[in-house]
């Protein structure tokens, strides 16, 4: 697709960021998916869920397999613990004139994926505009996500998490079954991204769990806790997420790349930025 009168249109991933633009700070990119479900418009004005011809196929529940779509409410301003001071001085940095909560997701937001750094996880996860795929095989399971082009891998061998991981920007995995639900857990963070949009910060020191069970055909529910000490007074617990089975998407390739971000800023974000007078 092009744009017919600068040239070559804004790649996937700008787009998506200005959809986040648009939206509220966090929970947003996290509770569109589920909307997709609705069918025509009925007497009380409310969408009813349109039926999916596969939820009721027979299904492996230890098998996570496809192309999925990421719905539900996960890590909320609703359900975020309080900072601790460390956390509040880092979620307070910003760009100079650019901090407080009303500077995020502007657009002249300090959002770090603006200067193309990795999104992180579990933002990737929950960025729901783009779907990801998992791909499993002896040993190890492992998540692509359309947006940014980005893959973790979750070890499935029996390994135990390090003590002292490098830290990488979407951690270290390890995954082992309690029956049907997959127990995830993760260290090794670098604490440079955002847990959820809206700035939300963690550290190096923090740790996740999550917990996948896979309930029909066309869902996987997902419950997450971020445990950081150093960032929050207590263990974030993140609302109900889901992935719905989604098999008709195509994986594209949504590279960040610097040269397209550089010009995202100068046609769109600064001059958006300055008819806001920010």
């Amino acid at each position: 697709m092009r744009d017919h009168l600068n040239g070559p249109a804004m790649p996937g991933w700008v787009v998506a960021l200005v959809a986040v633009l648009a939206l509220s700070p966090v929970s947003s990119a996290q509770t569109g998916q589920a909307g997709q479900q609705a069918g025509a418009r009925q007497g009380g004005g409310r969408a009813a869920a349109a039926p999916s011809p596969t939820i009721n196929l027979p299904f492996d529940p230890h098998d996570f397999s496809g192309i999925w779509r990421y719905g539900g409410t996960g890590f909320t301003t609703n359900n975020a613990p309080p900072m601790t001071p460390w956390g509040k001085a880092k979620y307070d940095a910003a760009i100079p004139g650019l901090g407080g909560p009303e500077g995020r997701n502007k657009p002249l937001g300090n959002d770090p994926i603006m200067i193309c750094d990795p999104i992180g996880y579990p933002r990737v996860l929950s960025f729901g505009a783009y779907p990801m795929e998992t791909i499993q095989i002896p040993g190890r399971m492992i998540q692509f996500f359309d947006f940014f082009y980005a893959h973790r891998t979750i070890w499935t061998d029996g390994r135990k998490l390090p003590d002292d991981p490098e830290p990488t920007w979407y951690g270290y995995s390890v995954g082992h079954w309690e029956g049907d639900t997959l127990v995830v857990g993760t260290n090794g963070f670098n604490g440079r991204a955002w847990v959820a949009n809206g700035g939300y910060p963690y550290s190096e020191d923090a740790k996740l769990e999550e917990r996948y069970k896979r309930v029909d055909h066309d869902t996987i529910n997902i419950t997450m806790t971020l445990t950081d000490p150093t960032t929050y007074t207590k263990p974030w617990v993140s609302g109900t997420a889901f992935l719905r089975w989604s098999p008709k998407e195509v994986m594209r390739e949504d590279v960040c790349s610097p040269s397209d971000e550089k010009k995202y800023l100068d046609e769109i974000r600064e001059p958006a930025g300055r008819k806001t007078g920010r």
